[in-house]
This record gives structure tokens, C-alpha cells and sequence, in this order.
């Protein structure tokens, strides 16, 4: 390999990262004119050019280059790498996944310290750079493609290593906090648990936190409240976030939305309620928390966790008093900057096992209320139960499909097998694409369903409509739903959940106790399947509770808003009275 063809390589990469399309088919030219005197450069210069193509947004055309490339050189890496981007662009899953596992196997291999290339002249460091270059791609690559897929293990598997070779401080951590989410998909030990949480927090030993000197501590003021998220939209927190926005109690607290998402009208919806509005967007962590700090704030609370695009970067300069978090991530943040970790006595009763938690848990006496009509008109519950049409029960479940644990499979296996004639119904994004559907199709016959009596839906966007086919919701473990529980009673389906064994697999508990429901839990893995098989037995009942469920959820705590907010000012003037004594 000739010195100028190895330079080539090595600004291609940093165009390819500056996303500079130009500069990569320059790069491209240059390569091809060196055909004559270097093997691989034909290969290398297709390549190229079929990494610009996909960062244009051609995939066609990047397939098109990419598989030149390979073709003329098999183990070609730049070419299998930008090959599987552009199978995953049109979501060839079946393709993509095994040309991905090959491709980081064989960049792994090649990394060793007995790689070869020194003996070429070549300069050890650069070339491994390069390498660990494809290598985080293909991470990248195989963390998108295995969630898709409903891999969440293998995604996060993908994720922490793409962590580990991040070119900055800021990529690490952030790809770190996708691993985190990625984990609750699956059980795991709550000492795990924990430990992985706490690694987050390294990230952050650098930043410089509020030291809050000139609090006025003053047990009865009226507070100043921060909620801090991205999910201001049209999004499944949006749901529960109204409350917040319009039910408080105004002689009391002042409140601070900080929002770091794009607007929709969801958004200027919530913005036409009488709070203070801060544009968080393109600010970075420490702008924001200085913002933050001149406001004065008293208790900030994070709606996300690690969800995706967090604030926890922002939390980290502990620029209130008081932090909290909690509703839209069901597990710690391992942030030491945060104060507490928002739970109730359902998701976390008093005595339970909390070793996973890193933060205090502040309980509420109730952790969610659900607001459908803040983000959307919701369509009206059908007369006819499902079972009246189609004299058999159909069992449903809407829950991204990365869910579904093998735990949670067996259980609906043992539920059809019990409920002879009976059908289930699976729908979410991973089956709008055709290897998604073939995929979950061979893992259910991994798992001896009766493939006959499945049916796979895509994504739609009127999705609600189709509860109409659904005469019981499943929920699943030990991720349960959440907004998917609250919509599926509100279209007037019974759901069963399993009571987990952590706050985030006790979600669904909450909301159906918060619903008046509690019939509706199992407590341990046989009573959620003779739950499921009691109620398919009664098909009367179902069609009886259909109409009368909206109603019932309409006047339960659950949908009881101005209720929830006067539990949640007590917990805040609580924590701030205690606060000024400390």
C-alpha cells in the first residue's frame, strides 16, 4: 500500500465524519487515479464514492457502488460498511445483520497486535485509527438494525462498544446512555443494574456544579418549578405532561418549561398555558444549565432519563437546589447530580428492594396521570366486542415489539394454548418492514406458536381504531407499556400485567391501580396467564365492560388531574421544606 493511497483513506474518513460529500468524491478521484499502481484502489475509490452517495441520501446508489466494490475486493471494508448502511437504509435487515457481524469480526481480527500492516511501513497508530473508525460505524450500524429487528440485547451490545470507541467525550457518553435504555428491555441483577448506572456518572467528573450559595431558604415561598425534557410534542410523554403545565397551583409555584425538542402543535398547545418558555434547542449542557441557574429555580425536574437526546448533560452542573426525575425512563440515571428518582407506592412500596437505585426514591402518591385530549382527538370506542363478529377471542398487544422477552412470549404461548380457537394480534413498527415480519415470525416458531393463528400488523397511524379488533390487551415483561396500557383502556380493552420484580417493570401496576383496575395485575407469572384465560372465558363481560371502561378510566385517579397535581405540590413543598433545614 503506497503512502499517498493510505493518506487518501485517512481524509476520506475525516470528510466522511465532517459529513462532506464534496470532499469525499474528491478524495474518490484521487484513488481512482492511482488504479494503475495500487491493487485495491478501484475497490477503494468505489467505495468512496458510494459512501457520498449514501450521505446525500442515494442509497440506490450507494448499494449500487458499494456492491462494485466488494465484488471486485470481498473483504473489502469501506465497501461492506457503506454496503450495509445502504441495505439498512431500506431496512434489509436479513442482509444487513449477518454482513455486519462478518465485517466487525473480520475489523476486530484485523486490530490485533499481530496485524501486519507495520511490515508494509505503514504507521501502526494511523492505520488502527482507521480501523477503529469502521469499527464504531459498523457499531452504529448494527445497534440500529438490531433494534429494528427487536434485538434489544444485541443493540445494546452493539451501543457499548460503539461507546468504547467514540472519537470524544461527548459521543461516549451519549452512546453510553443509549446502551442504559437499551438494557431495561431485558432483566437483569439490580447490583448490574447499578453498577452500569454509576459508569455514566464518570463522564461528568469534569463539569463544575452550581454550588446553589445564594438559595433563599425559605420553607413556604412560592417555588419555582423546572421541567426540563424534549418530549414537549407529539410523543407518548406528551400524554402525561399536561397536568403539569396547567393544574398547578399558581399562588404557589411559578413554572419553567425547558425544551429541547422540535415544535409541533402539540407543543404550541402546551405553550398556551400560563408558564415560562425556554427554547432549549441547539444550546449546549452548560448554556442551558446557566440559563437554568439565572432563573432561579428551585426544584428542576427531568422528564427523560436516558431516553433519546436526554438533558442529563444539563442536570450534571446541578444548576437547582433540588433534581429530580422520573416518568419517562423506568430505571436510575446513575447521575450523582440527581436528588431523587420520582416513584410511588406501587412502582417502589416502602421496604422493597431498591439496591439498583443510585438516587433517593421521592415517592408520589400517584406516578402518572394520563391527559389524551391535551395531544389528540381520541376516536370513539365501537359498539361490537370483537369476540360478537368473530365468535373467538382475539388477544392484542401494540408495545414496541423490542418487548417482547421471551418471558413475555411464553406466557401468551401458554395464554393461546389455554384459549382454544383464540388469536393474537402483534402490531409496531418492526412489522412494517418485510425481514422485521420474517424475523418475528421465525422467532415465534423458535418458541412453537401457532403460527396460524398470528396476525402481524404494521405501523399505522390511526392505530387506535384498530383496538376495535382487540377484545384483550397483554401486556408485556419486564418493560411494560405505559401509554399503550392507557390507550388500550381507553379504547375500551381490559390489559393484563404482571406485577415485575423493579419500579420500571411495576409500571403497568401503576397505572392500573391508578386506574381502579387492580383486578387486572397478576402478582406472579401463572396468575397473569389464568388472568388472561378467566377473562377470555367470559366473552359476555367483555362485551358488557367495552362502552363502560372509557367512562370508568375517565372518573378514576388516573385521568383525575388537578388531584394528581396537589399530590405532586405536596412531595415539592416537602422536599423543599426539608431542604431549608438541611
Amino acid at each position: 500500500m503506497s503512502e499517498e493511497f493510505f493518506n487518501w483513506q485517512m481524509t476520506c474518513d475525516r470528510f466522511a465524519m465532517d459529513g462532506d460529500t464534496r470532499g469525499m468524491r474528491a478524495c474518490a478521484k484521487e484513488v481512482r487515479a492511482l488504479v494503475s499502481t495500487t491493487t485495491s484502489a478501484g475497490a477503494e475509490a468505489a467505495a468512496m464514492e458510494a459512501g457520498a452517495a449514501l450521505l446525500a441520501g442515494d442509497a440506490a446508489e450507494a448499494e449500487r457502488l458499494a456492491q462494485q466494490a466488494v465484488t471486485h475486493e470481498p473483504a473489502h471494508f469501506r465497501g461492506r460498511l457503506v454496503l450495509a448502511g445502504a441495505l439498512g437504509a431500506r431496512f434489509a435487515l436479513a442482509e444487513e445483520l449477518p454482513l455486519l457481524e462478518a465485517l466487525i469480526r473480520d475489523l476486530e481480527r484485523a486490530l490485533l497486535p499481530t496485524d501486519g500492516h507495520a511490515e508494509d511501513g505503514r504507521d501502526q497508530e494511523k492505520w488502527a485509527r482507521h480501523l477503529r473508525h469502521f469499527l464504531f460505524c459498523a457499531r452504529g450500524l448494527e445497534a440500529d438494525a438490531a433494534y429494528l429487528a427487536a434485538d434489544p440485547e444485541r443493540a445494546a451490545a452493539a451501543l457499548q462498544s460503539a461507546s468504547a470507541l467514540a472519537p470524544d467525550l461527548g459521543q461516549t457518553a451519549s452512546l453510553y446512555s443509549k446502551y442504559l435504555f437499551m438494557t431495561n428491555y431485558r432483566r437483569r441483577a439490580p447490583k448490574q443494574q447499578r453498577q452500569d448506572a454509576l459508569m455514566f456518572n464518570e463522564f461528568f467528573r469534569g463539569v463544575h456544579p452550581y454550588q446553589n450559595d445564594g438559595v433563599r431558604r425559605v420553607p413556604d415561598k412560592r417555588l419555582r418549578i423546572g421541567y426540563i425534557s424534549r418530549d414537549f410534542r407529539l410523543h407518548a410523554m406528551a400524554y402525561f405532561l399536561m397536568p403539569f403545565l396547567r393544574d398547578f397551583d399558581p399562588a404557589q409555584f411559578a413554572v419553567y418549561v425547558y425544551d429541547s425538542g422540535p415544535v409541533d402543535d402539540v407543543t404550541r398547545r402546551f405553550q398556551r398555558c400560563h408558564v415560562t418558555w425556554r427554547d432549549f434547542r441547539g444550546r449546549s449542557a452548560h448554556t442551558a444549565a446557566r440559563i437554568i441557574a439565572e432563573d432561579h429555580i428551585d426544584i428542576l425536574v427531568d422528564f427523560s432519563g436516558h431516553s433519546q437526546d436526554n438533558a442529563l448533560p444539563v442536570l450534571a452542573y446541578h444548576a437547582a437546589p433540588i433534581q429530580l426525575t422520573g416518568l419517562g425512563y423506568v430505571a436510575t440515571t446513575g447521575l450523582s447530580a440527581i436528588d431523587g428518582l420520582l416513584v410511588d407506592q406501587v412502582t417502589l412500596p416502602r421496604g422493597a428492594d431498591d439496591s439498583a437505585l443510585v438516587e433517593p426514591a421521592v415517592r408520589l402518591p400517584q406516578l402518572f396521570c394520563y391527559q389524551p385530549g391535551a395531544v389528540r382527538e381520541m376516536p370513539q370506542v365501537t359498539g361490537l366486542s370483537p369476540y360478537a363478529k368473530n365468535e373467538f377471542v382475539t388477544f392484542g398487544s401494540f408495545n414496541n415489539l423490542a418487548k417482547l422477552s421471551d418471558e413475555t412470549l411464553l406466557l401468551w404461548r401458554a395464554i393461546l394454548d389455554d384459549v382454544p380457537k383464540s388469536r393474537l394480534v402483534l402490531k409496531g413498527k418492526t412489522l412494517s418492514v418485510e425481514d422485521g415480519r420474517e424475523l418475528i415470525t421465525e422467532r415465534l416458531r423458535g418458541l412453537q406458536f401457532p403460527i396460524d393463528r398470528i396476525e402481524l400488523r404494521p405501523f399505522s397511524e390511526h392505530y387506535l381504531e384498530e383496538y376495535q379488533d382487540i377484545d384483550i390487551a397483554l401486556d408485556t415483561t419486564p418493560y411494560t407499556g405505559g401509554l399503550t396500557t392507557c390507550e388500550a383502556l381507553y379504547m375500551g380493552v381490559p390489559v393484563v400485567t404482571l406485577r415485575g420484580q423493579s419500579h420500571g417493570a411495576r409500571f403497568g401496576a401503576s397505572l392500573l391501580t391508578a386506574a381502579g383496575l387492580p383486578e387486572l395485575i397478576a402478582e406472579n407469572e401463572m396468575e397473569y396467564v389464568k388472568l388472561a384465560v378467566g377473562l377470555a372465558r367470559h366473552p359476555e363481560h367483555l362485551a358488557l365492560n367495552r362502552q363502560r371502561l372509557r367512562v370508568h378510566l375517565e372518573q378514576s385517579n388516573l385521568m383525575n388531574a388537578k388531584a394528581y397535581m396537589r399530590g405532586v405540590e405536596g412531595v415539592y413543598r416537602d422536599l423543599w421544606r426539608m431542604f431549608c433545614k438541611a
